[in-house]
């Protein structure tokens, strides 16, 4: 298992097979599920995250569970999408969630060692949490986003089960969409590039010399225009946008105060969280 493990080849083979199990089983759920296409989706999200988080077990590795967050809004959105006509409002939503999909899973697949490295977040919640740590994988690593990510994902799914029609006020929010994605390419590349050097404590450069979180900043705008690209159409869709609160106060509440609190071991932190905003990428 440990030579499996550390080849990096054969780890990216492991990983993909666990997705593809989950997919297919996610799949075959919700056609067997007897009740509405939202709940049938849910119920068919959670055994899949379950399926994963078994493989994360077996490989005791929390990190098998990381390009889920990417990977099912797209799988989701075209399974949904295979064999209708999609209108214009569809189209974009489809285009919006794989060219957001598509980045997140490359830097994921360009940060993956193999199965010996995990997350560490993850391995500093085993070591605080000690014999909880088992339920804290199980609801905070892989069923806390996989909730949260359903719900995201779940405009652009409505729109394309109901067809709704496309507004032009759609459009505003696409192209927030393209703008959300495009940060997010180049705060990953800047990123990068710092930690093949390391010459600073904290990185000082490009979109990170005012921002201490251009990423997540992001993240936050992908879902919040993709959410409103649907209610943009219909007002009365407001519900909606619950996915995009709730990513939202995922990363103010976990993610940041996590980054921030590993940062604030560095010496000059204080200084440095002053000069910086935590999302926006503009001068303080």
């Amino acid at each position: 298992m440990k030579t499996l493990k550390e080849n990096r080849t054969i780890s990216f083979l492991i990983v993909g097979a666990v997705y593809i199990l989950a997919t297919v089983l996610g799949i075959v759920l919700y056609k067997l599920l007897p009740f509405d296409w939202w709940l049938n989706l849910l119920l068919a999200d959670v055994f899949a995250t379950i399926l994963t988080f078994i493989f994360s077990l077996i490989f005791d590795n929390a990190s098998v569970y990381d390009p889920y967050w990417s990977v099912q809004p797209i799988v989701i959105s075209t399974a949904f999408a295979f064999g209708k006509s999609l209108n214009l409002l569809s189209v974009l939503l489809l285009v919006a969630i794989w060219l957001w999909g598509i980045r997140l899973t490359a830097n994921w697949a360009y940060t993956f060692g193999n199965l010996t490295c995990q997350d560490w977040r993850y391995t500093m919640l085993k070591e605080k949490t000690g014999a909880f740590y088992p339920i804290i994988n199980f609801v905070g690593i892989h069923m806390v986003p996989t909730v949260v990510v359903y719900f995201c994902t779940l405009p652009a799914v409505y729109a394309i089960v109901f067809d709704k029609a496309f507004h032009w006020i759609s459009i505003i929010f696409f192209a927030q969409v393209l703008v959300a994605v495009t940060l997010q390419t180049i705060s990953d590349v800047q990123m990068h590039k710092y930690r093949k050097k390391r010459t600073t404590p904290f990185i000082r450069v490009g979109l990170w010399k005012y921002s201490r979180h251009p990423n997540y900043f992001g993240e936050i705008l992908m879902w919040w225009s993709v959410g409103l690209m649907v209610v943009g159409t219909d007002f009365g869709l407001w519900y909606l946008l619950v996915g995009a609160v709730l990513n939202t106060l995922l990363f103010l509440f976990v993610s940041v105060p996590m980054a921030d609190g590993r940062q604030s071991r560095k010496e000059g932190f204080a200084q440095y969280k002053k000069e910086t905003r935590v999302f926006l990428p503009i001068k303080k």
